[in-house]
């Protein structure tokens, strides 16, 4: 034979087998508001209150995984329609890419050091490899002007044989270019992200003879400025 039970009996007595609101509103159906009001007063005992902290930890969990991938597929299908918005770059795109690159990240010259060459700092190696590509393709410089240096921690003195084959195969330059290495005292508290196995330092591009080269960049950049305004 079948016993009613009144819904707010039931619904405490879900609660004290560890039930969260979403799964005794499955079984009794009220509000969730109705939930609360009936729970107030309820008193949980040691495991009973465990087993719930249990199942709210695991939704949680549950619920921050699921929005984790979520928003994965969500910058993937934003990165995938980017990428089609370029398909591809022609010389006068590079030429400009170049210049602004170099405006951002390039040394200029100053009144009280004239004839200044062309010198290039980062560490990241795509902006590396399409400033060499500017060099050699938009600038028509040829490789032997071109000079590499590589600063790097001194607590990685023992990659640096590796540090020099990454920026070579990055560049796309000869290794031999990668002769000439300088230390930075390492500090040994740091923020720094990129200090295991896949750090090669930052890589310094110099151009020889480019003082011409470096105020027609200056000149191209104002170009761009004024263009804007």
């Amino acid at each position: 034979m079948l016993v009613y039970i009144p819904k707010k009996e039931k619904a405490i007595a879900l609660r004290k087998k560890g039930k969260t609101y979403s799964e005794i509103l499955k079984e009794v159906l009220v509000a969730k508001s109705t939930l609360s009001e009936w729970f107030r007063d309820v008193k949980l005992s040691k495991p009973e209150f465990q087993r719930l902290t249990v199942k709210k930890l695991a939704a949680a969990k549950r619920g921050g995984e699921a929005k984790h991938r979520q928003r994965i597929i969500r910058v993937q299908m934003i990165r995938d329609q980017a990428l089609k918005d370029i398909e591809h770059i022609s010389k006068r795109e590079l030429w400009l890419i170049g210049i602004v690159l170099y405006w951002a990240e390039g040394t200029k010259e100053k009144d009280f050091h004239p004839g200044s060459s062309i010198t290039f700092n980062n560490s990241d190696p795509r902006m590396i490899r399409v400033f060499v590509r500017w060099l050699l393709e938009s600038c028509k410089i040829t490789k032997d002007r071109i000079k590499c240096e590589i600063y790097i921690h001194e607590n990685s003195k023992n990659s640096i044989d590796d540090a020099r084959r990454y920026w070579s195969r990055v560049s796309e330059l000869p290794i031999d270019k990668f002769d000439k290495v300088y230390f930075k005292t390492n500090k040994i508290k740091t923020n720094r992200k990129n200090v295991g196995v896949l750090y090669y330092g930052l890589l310094r591009v110099k151009v020889s003879a480019s003082s011409t080269l470096l105020r027609q960049v200056s000149g191209w950049t104002e170009a761009i400025i004024r263009s804007i305004k």
